[in-house]
């Protein structure tokens, strides 16, 4: 099997990369043998021949820097997407598929524009938070980190709702968006290590099958501890 790790060096914020390691990881314990393809600004990748693609979270500098280089890649990602081929974008990097980005200085980026949802970024101002959501494709809730400068808006597939914590903008509610096996979000963590089920619902999306997760206890007891801390937070 072969994973396609877009802008590995530049978009790497918040130990994001974690999130193919623990992907490798259950694949090569359901008995897969599995390759790990890096490639940054200026490389060129066919993406028909991965079984999955990621992109990590950077800093606002550097998802525009990307931003530019990952228009080459728009008809390629709007097939892969399509074809119902798995591709999860942590932090700032699913933004980029959007209409426009407007920085702090409200100078526009055209996005992508493979959706219609639009970013704004404040000037000045992180917004951060530890979050518990939920999707409807999952049995447990989700937990994560949020750290963020921008607000997005009129995103129409929702990925999770929100429990505790930050949302998608002021509005509250949801985060991220779920479209075919698209899963963009700004939770870091990483996504994968914090939240196993996810990790496995994911694996399971590329194996065709279910995976090996006798391996995985160490994320559950993880994953439970958080949640509970989490959970009493809430309740105050």
């Amino acid at each position: 099997m072969k994973i396609l790790h877009l802008y590995h060096d530049i978009m790497n914020l918040y130990g994001d990369y974690a999130n193919i390691s623990a992907l490798k990881r259950i694949l090569e314990h359901s008995g897969e043998e599995v390759t790990v393809d890096r490639i940054s600004l200026g490389g060129s990748a066919v993406f028909s021949e991965y079984d999955f693609i990621y992109i990590g979270s950077g800093t606002e500098k550097n998802q525009k820097t990307v931003l530019k280089d990952l228009e080459k890649y728009k008809d390629q990602l709007r097939e892969y997407i399509s074809a119902d081929k798995p591709v999860l974008m942590t932090g700032n990097s699913f933004e980029m598929l959007g209409h426009m980005i407007t920085d702090g200085s409200r100078v526009n980026y055209e996005g992508l524009d493979l959706y219609d949802f639009t970013t704004v970024e404040e000037k000045g101002k992180r917004f951060t938070d530890d979050i518990i959501c939920k999707a409807d494709f999952l049995e447990q809730p989700l937990v994560g980190f949020i750290n963020k400068s921008s607000k997005v808006f009129n995103i129409r597939q929702r990925l999770f709702t929100t429990e505790f914590g930050l949302g998608d903008n002021d509005e509250g509610g949801y985060e991220g968006i779920h479209d075919h096996n698209f899963f963009g979000t700004h939770l870091t963590g990483p996504i994968l290590m914090k939240n196993p089920h996810f990790l496995i619902y994911l694996a399971a999306i590329i194996l065709g099958r279910e995976p090996d997760t006798t391996h995985l206890e160490y994320e559950r007891r993880g994953y439970k501890i958080t949640l509970d801390k989490l959970s009493e937070r809430a309740a105050k």
